[in-house]
C-alpha cells in the first residue's frame, strides 16, 4: 500500500512543521495556552522538585497527535533549567541503543521518548531498573559463564508521549509517577493560539479571520498553525496580505476543509461507512481496506476527532455513523439507526 499524502488537518508531525514548531513553541508554562489543569499540576511538581533539588518524577503524556506533548517536554526542561534529549520508540531498535542514550545523560536531564508505546520489548526492560533505581543491568558473556553487571546512570526524568495509551505494557505504565491526558482545545484557547502565532509570524489579520481558521482547526494547535500558513499564503497573493473572514473562508474552501474542520479524507471515511456498509457497524480493517489507508492511521488520526464531534461511534461489532454524520453530509438517516447504536 502506497503511503498517503500528508493531510493538512492531521495532527501528526510532518516534515515542514519542524521549523514552524521551533519558531512558535512557547518556552515557559505561562506562555502555553490551554490544558489548564495539566499546567497547574506541572507547575506544582516543578516547584517542589526545584525546592528539594531533585529531578522531576517520570511523566507520561498521552492523547491525540498535535496537542502539545513535545512542547510540554521542552517547557519542563526549560523550567527545570536542564537539557532535554529527544528520541522516539521506533528509533530505538535494540536495547543497546537505549543504554547508550541513558549513559550519556547528565544529572537531572530529561529524556523525552515520543511514541513510547512502540519501544521494543528488550529496550523496555532496560528502562525498568533505569527508571526505578537509576541503574542498567548489563549481561556480559554468554552461556554458563555469563554474568550480570549493574551500572549506575545519572538521575534523570523520563517523559513519555503516546497516542495509544492502551498499548503501553502495565509494567511500564506503573513506573510513571504522573500520567496526564491532553484533550482537544476549546474554541477560546485555539483562537488565542492562532492569534499568538499570527503575531509571531507578522501576519496581518482581523479577529474574524483568525476565528474562522480556529473553527476549522479540529481543536489542535499543530493543525491551526498549519492552516494559518496556508491562509497567509493565499492572503499574500490574493488579498494584499490581510486575513479577513472572507479571505480565510476562500482559502480554506480551496483546501476542501469544511466549517467543522473535516477534510476530504474524513468525508471519505464517513461516506464509506454510510454508502458502502449501510451506516455500519463495520470493522476498522474493512474501512481501511476500502479507502486504501492503514487501520492504525484511521484509529490514531481520523477517529478521535470524528468521535469528538459525534459523527462516529465505536460499538462491539464495529464503527457506526451517527445521525449527526448523516445530517452533516446532507443525507437522511435510516429509521433503524438508533437500534444499531444500541446493539
Amino acid at each position: 500500500m502506497d503511503a498517503p499524502a500528508p493531510r493538512i488537518t492531521s495532527g501528526k508531525l510532518q516534515e515542514d512543521d519542524l521549523a514552524l514548531d521551533t519558531t512558535l513553541r512557547p518556552r515557559r508554562l505561562e506562555e502555553f495556552i490551554g490544558q489548564e489543569k495539566i499546567k497547574d499540576n506541572l507547575s506544582i511538581s516543578i516547584a517542589a522538585a526545584q525546592q528539594r533539588g531533585e529531578p522531576l518524577d517520570h511523566l507520561l503524556l498521552y492523547g491525540p497527535p498535535g496537542l502539545g506533548k513535545t512542547t510540554l517536554a521542552h517547557i519542563i526542561a526549560h523550567e527545570m533549567s536542564v537539557s532535554v534529549r529527544v528520541t522516539s520508540g521506533p528509533a530505538i531498535e535494540r536495547a543497546g541503543d537505549l543504554a547508550a542514550i541513558l549513559t550519556n545523560l547528565q544529572e537531572s536531564d530529561i529524556l523525552f521518548i515520543d511514541e513510547v508505546h512502540r519501544l521494543p520489548r528488550a529496550a523496555e526492560e532496560v528502562l525498568y531498573p533505569a527508571m526505578e533505581d537509576f541503574a542498567l543491568d548489563i549481561v556480559l558473556g554468554r552461556g554458563p559463564g555469563a554474568r550480570s553487571v549493574r551500572l549506575s546512570v545519572p538521575r534523570f526524568t523520563l517523559i513519555g508521549a503516546t497516542t495509544r495509551y492502551a498499548m503501553l505494557s502495565p509494567p511500564l505504565r506503573d513506573r510513571f509517577g504522573a500520567v496526564y491526558r491532553l484533550d482537544f482545545y476549546d474554541g477560546v484557547a485555539i483562537a488565542a493560539i492562532v492569534r499568538r502565532s499570527a503575531g509571531l509570524l507578522g501576519v496581518a489579520s482581523e479577529d474574524e479571520g483568525t476565528d474562522e481558521i480556529a473553527r476549522r482547526s479540529r481543536g489542535t494547535p499543530r493543525v491551526v498553525n498549519r492552516l494559518l500558513r496556508r491562509v497567509r499564503d493565499y492572503a499574500q497573493v490574493r488579498a494584499e496580505g490581510v486575513i479577513t473572514s472572507e479571505v480565510a473562508r476562500e482559502a480554506l474552501a480551496r483546501l476542501e476543509i469544511d466549517e467543522l474542520g473535516l477534510d476530504e479524507v474524513d468525508h471519505k471515511v464517513l461516506r464509506t461507512i454510510i454508502e458502502k456498509f449501510d451506516g455500519g457497524p463495520v470493522g476498522i480493517e474493512t474501512i481501511a481496506a476500502s479507502i486504501s489507508e492503514e487501520a492504525d492511521t484511521i484509529m490514531d488520526v481520523y477517529e478521535p476527532y470524528l468521535m469528538q464531534v459525534g459523527f462516529l461511534q465505536r460499538t462491539p461489532r464495529g464503527r457506526v455513523a451517527t445521525r449527526h454524520a448523516y445530517g452533516h453530509l446532507g443525507l437522511e438517516a435510516p429509521p433503524q439507526l438508533q437500534q444499531r447504536l444500541l446493539e
